[in-house]
């Protein structure tokens, strides 16, 4: 056997080693499987780059045009590609990042009117995408650009033609809500450049440093400045590069770009210790066998191609976010604008809480605990710098969008499941200390009234969102309680139950629905459930009326019983809007009421099994995946929300879902596929087994756990990490209820 085969058996046990299970047979490419032009186009508003599992870089293509269905930057409808930009946000219906934007050309090259610039035709027939990569022929320059990243750093690999071909740098670039404050670009020799970008949009003053490295030395380059002006002030300097190279047929450049919230030496730092080579199949080897790892913790079974890809998507999409947001040496950039220190732990940023507490949270207990423990030390962090836990954060900057303290939902679930080695003390101080911030979005009025009045300005809200503001706190106040009841704190505990209470206070026996009142105690009058009002966020009062999650019980009583709740529950997936044309954006994925793109609507599913007819449940769970997750870039019927509609899907395809995402408890629904196994951290298996499933046998006739009849509604966490076994008996006709 000569060196060469010698060398090649080595590659080819290596690669399998980092692609096969301990305990698989064969080896399996979970990336093969996952399809990132799903949600591209519609709704879902997901960009179809490459990414590291929960990378601080999404590398992915620009349009070149603003709008609402350009969000992530990448419509697929589209046909030009106006630049390759290092940092996107998936499925959020928030316009920003798109920074450090480089575009390959030969010249001359094609400049269109402001706002797309420079840019190229493509063709879908000459993409791909998979998970950590993507590929595309710029059509007008005739260049193949290829994309692949790990964690800190963008790696772009161009092949060319033969002709004199150039590398456009473009800070001045900027999309949506993003505004260009200031920038710089430092050519330190030949092959190597760095800068920054400085900007504002949704994250306000939001910095990005870059060091990039070329895999061949530029010819020239050209710098262009010019002044950036704000109220007729300069407040910065807008820099475009352009990097000149002779190309010969099929010459093949790499630019590798290392970035950093903290300066421009931790973006060289990160470079050097992530990508310190010209070598693109590498780190897209890496890439990939690190999606292959990821994705391979929930192994499904499944004789239908499109469901395979829908599942592993929706898994892909929801490690996208939270993203990583320190240098490879623990420094990142605080909210109090100080550089900070990361000692044994990573900080994250890009937190969607409002959408991912109600399922994407409660999956990474499962998926990634270890992760989970750092996004609590990564909360509890953000408490200590900015004064209160996080809203919606990312690089730094807290854009107050959205409601609810969520942070709390989610320290408290991995409290309550013993992940980690948080400071528990210090996460409860910051859970309480954000709960009773008197001036902020109506706390204060909640604490005294016991609900928040719809008729007073709040700075931080001018859309008011009384009414969901009052059944959102007092979820949380619930999970606080939870928590501090473990700790044995009762004092603190009783005060948060009791607090917890309040959503009874906004419940109008009259309407039979959760209606706004004022600071006087009175009901808004004229109210109509199915109207999209200022007071209600992103939803209407049907579909608030659910967001009870910690307390469907006293839900049920205060409705008026088992009867009136379970018609007011057929009510909302049976009675159609008036006009569909006339929805909001956000009332997407329509049931009857229930608008499944949207999240207060996420849990209302499984109520069913609280009223004893569980097979509706399984019934709309199954309408649901099997219509509203399909295989084309139209296939999310609403915002992705960094994981949480992909999520929903993972959980509910398994066959249960968190309704209360701190109590431990999934309510059952219908699963998916015939058999799945979640691999769990503590190197056990949950299985779950329905080999009778297919699209009419959707009704679940009998259930057991570990071989012995069940007769609970729900499973437990302690079922889940014990490694347990649950059997589906499936049939095509509703079912018996099965449980007590």
């Amino acid at each position: 056997m000569n060196f060469r085969t010698l060398a090649l058996l080595f590659f080819i046990l290596l690669y399998a080693a980092c692609t096969t299970r301990p305990d698989s047979k064969q080896t399996l490419s979970y990336t093969s499987w996952v399809n990132p032009f799903i949600g591209t186009d519609y709704t879902g508003n997901t960009y179809p780059g490459a990414q590291a599992p929960f990378g601080m870089v999404q590398l992915s293509p620009d349009n070149g045009l603003p709008g609402w269905d350009r969000i992530a930057g990448y419509f697929y409808p589209d046909s030009t590609i106006a630049g390759f930009s290092h940092t996107h946000l998936s499925g959020t219906g928030a316009g920003d990042l798109y920074d450090i934007s480089f575009m390959p050309v030969t010249l001359p090259y094609k400049e269109a009117e402001e706002p797309l610039g420079i840019y190229s035709k493509f063709s879908h027939g000459d993409e791909k995408a998979s998970a950590g990569y993507y590929q595309v022929r710029l059509t007008d320059y005739n260049i193949n650009v290829e994309l692949t990243a790990t964690e800190r750093c963008g790696i772009q690999r161009y092949t060319f033609p033969d002709a004199r071909s150039a590398v456009i740098l473009n800070l001045k670039k900027a999309m949506n809500w993003d505004f260009t404050n200031d920038s710089y670009i430092e050519i330190i020799d030949s092959v190597t450049i760095q800068g920054y970008r400085y900007s504002d949009g949704w994250a306000r003053d939001q910095r990005i440093f870059f060091h990039s490295r070329f895999s061949k030395p530029f010819k020239d380059a050209v710098l262009d400045t010019t002044p950036i002006l704000k109220e007729n002030q300069r407040i910065g300097t807008a820099y475009i590069a352009q990097f000149n190279f002779f190309t010969s047929e099929n010459e093949q450049i790499l630019v590798s770009t290392g970035i950093s919230g903290v300066s421009m030496e931790g973006a060289a730092k990160n470079l050097k210790a992530e990508v310190p080579e010209d070598n693109f199949d590498k780190y897209l080897a890496v890439t990939q066998n690190k999606w292959n790892h990821e994705l391979s913790k929930i192994e499904i079974s499944s004789p239908d191609k499109d469901d395979k890809v829908n599942f592993y998507t929706a898994l892909y999409h929801s490690m996208i976010a939270p993203t990583i947001y320190n240098d490879v040496d623990g420094t990142y950039y605080g909210p109090d604008k100080e550089i900070h220190q990361a000692e044994g732990w990573i900080n994250y940023s890009t937190f969607s809480l409002w959408d991912t507490y109600r399922a994407a949270h409660p999956l990474f207990t499962y998926t990634s605990p270890d992760r989970v423990n750092d996004m609590v030390k990564s909360f509890i962090a953000f408490y200590e710098q900015n004064g209160r836990l996080p809203v919606w954060n990312f690089y730094a900057s807290e854009t107050d969008m959205m409601i609810g303290y969520h942070s709390v939902p989610i320290i408290v679930d991995a409290y309550l499941k013993d992940i980690g080695d948080f400071d528990a003390e210090k996460a409860l101080e910051a859970c309480v200390t954000t709960a009773n911030i008197d001036d902020y979005r109506g706390i204060g009025e909640y604490k005294t009234l016991g609900y928040v009045p719809y008729n007073r300005k709040d700075p931080y809200n001018p859309e008011d969102w009384s009414l969901s503001k009052t059944l959102e706190y007092a979820f949380d106040d619930y999970c606080i309680a939870e928590m501090a009841s473990k700790m044995g704190k009762k004092e603190v505990a009783d005060k948060f139950f009791k607090r917890a209470q309040n959503y009874r206070n906004v419940y109008n026996p009259i309407t039979t629905f959760m209606q706004p009142k004022n600071d006087k105690g009175k009901f808004i009058p004229n109210f109509k459930a199915d109207e999209y009002t200022p007071h209600i966020t992103e939803s209407n009062g049907w579909q608030y009326f659910w967001s009870v999650q910690h307390d469907i019980n006293g839900l049920i009583a205060l409705t008026g019983g088992m009867e009136k709740f379970t018609q007011k529950l057929d009510s909302m997936f049976t009675y159609d809007p008036t006009d569909q044309s006339e929805l909001p954006i956000f009332s997407t994925g329509m049931i009857g009421q229930y608008a499944h793109g949207n999240e207060p609507s996420h849990h209302v599913i499984y109520l069913f099994n609280a009223i004893n007819q569980p097979w509706k449940t399984q019934e709309y769970a199954a309408r649901v995946m099997h219509e509203l997750y399909l295989n084309t870039p139209a296939g999310l019927c609403g915002n992705e929300d960094c994981g949480q509609m992909s999520a929903w899907y993972i959980f509910s395809a398994m066959g249960f879902y968190p309704v209360n995402p701190v109590s431990k408890k999934y309510e059952i629904g219908t699963p998916l596929f015939p058999e799945i196994k979640m691999h769990l951290a503590n190197g056990r298996t949950f299985t779950v087994l329905a080999p009778a499933v297919n699209k009419e046998s959707i009704y679940i006739q009998s259930v057991k756990v570990n071989g012995e009849t069940y007769n609970k509604s729900y499973i437990t966490h302690e079922q889940i990490m014990s490694g347990a076994t649950i059997e589906f008996e499936m049939g095509s006709t509703p079912g018996p209820v099965w449980y007590k």
